[in-house]
């Protein structure tokens, strides 16, 4: 029979955009000013607001998160034949940046709370240095907005003296060791498409305290143009710059990051809360608050032991498809990805775990509480139904 409750509600998404009539405001201000293209002064606003807000020195505003990952990697002159290691578990941006650059990623596998895994990855740095193949850089990546716990990673980028260049693209608003994400590393990415905390709907930024490399990267965004009065270049450019207007609704976004992040950890709690009740399913990440930090709880993502529970994460996946409510796996490992398949992989299986037991679930901001009693009410159902 045809599910008319699918016909008659509307689609619940992971994590849609939370824009207010305040981004749109100030959207029409960037297009009447007529800085309708790269650059302009929300661009310089938007820059100088959040390298203030995370505690860097410079900010550079980007096309996307996936062109400062590979900036970053440039500037630290990552190229052909280069060695770089990377978490297994993350999405393939991550890793198409180091392509991109000509070199090669080495993947490293993750921890069960998603972070890689800093054992893991001394492993990985000791055999590829014994092997005369030393890794060039280490690329981090803050999953579901949980920043990696920096200590065990910038003392092996000090012992081996390689560059951190940390994919922040999900934590933006996250932080930890009394930093904000974006901190660490000697530079750092963050994503602002239109599923993240805050969003440009598309766009990316660099962070960063070397000002050597923050002029570079806005250098090498604008195509690598000489400071001629004609066109001259000596060596490959990128279009790779923020627009204006995007950068003017940046601008009213961070200054409501504060709130979305607070709602979002808010139906993180509301999830634990569930969650406490359904013996073999947990929260990934587990604690979110620390003494010098927290989390944005940009996705809320539970794990499920079906010999436990009697059902598995991708029934729920299913039965909330059938109801309108997204969901979806966590990330596909790297190694898994037949685009990286042959690619070397230093593992301990908790990567290919989270992705079999693993479902993220919506945690947009922007969700009333008409959405959320639905999830809840669909997740009920579906406990009870299921339930041994």
């Amino acid at each position: 029979m045809k599910d008319n409750y699918a016909d008659s509600e509307k689609q619940i998404y992971l994590s849609l955009p939370d824009i207010t009539e305040a981004e749109k405001q100030a959207l029409l201000a960037a297009f009447d000013s007529g800085y309708v293209a790269p650059l302009g002064p929300q661009v310089d606003e938007f820059e100088a607001r959040m390298a203030e807000y995370v505690g860097r020195s410079h900010a550079v505003a980007l096309s996307s998160g996936t062109a400062a990952l590979h900036l970053g990697l440039l500037n630290y002159g990552i190229g052909p034949g280069d060695l770089v290691l990377v978490p297994t578990l993350t999405f393939a941006a991550t890793a198409n940046a180091v392509v991109y650059t000509g070199a090669t990623p080495v993947f490293v596998d993750c921890g069960k709370d998603t972070n890689v895994d800093p054992l893991l990855l001394g492993q990985a740095l000791a055999t590829l240095a014994s092997e005369g193949t030393p890794a060039k850089a280490i690329m981090p990546v803050d999953m579901l907005g949980k920043v990696c716990e920096p200590g065990p990673l910038l003392e092996l980028a000090e012992e081996y003296d390689i560059p951190i260049v940390w994919d922040a693209a999900e934590s933006v608003g996250s932080s930890r060791a009394g930093k904000m994400a974006g901190a660490f590393g000697e530079c750092a990415a963050f994503s602002f498409n239109g599923n993240k905390s805050m969003t440009t709907s598309g766009g990316g930024m660099l962070l960063t305290d070397d000002e050597e490399v923050a002029e570079r990267t806005k250098y090498l965004s604008t195509q690598a143009r000489q400071p001629v009065a004609h066109y001259e270049h000596t060596e490959i450019g990128y279009n790779y710059r923020m627009s204006n207007l995007l950068a003017a609704v940046g601008i009213a976004q961070l200054k409501r990051l504060e709130s979305m992040k607070k709602r979002r950890q808010m139906i993180r709690r509301r999830y634990q809360d569930f969650v406490a009740q359904i013996p073999g399913v947990e929260i990934v990440g587990g604690q979110w608050q620390y003494p010098d930090g927290e989390d944005n709880c940009w996705l809320t993502a539970i794990t499920v032991d079906s010999k436990v529970t009697g059902w598995e994460a991708a029934e729920l996946g299913q039965y909330m498809g059938s109801r309108r409510i997204e969901t979806r796996p966590i990330w596909k490992p790297m190694h898994q990805q037949p685009v990286f398949a042959s690619h070397r992989a230093f593992l301990n299986g908790n990567s290919d775990w989270l992705f079999e037991t693993g479902l993220d679930l919506p945690s947009g901001s922007q969700m009333s509480e008409d959405d959320l009693e639905r999830i809840f009410t669909a997740l009920t159902q579906f406990t009870e139904r299921h339930g041994k």
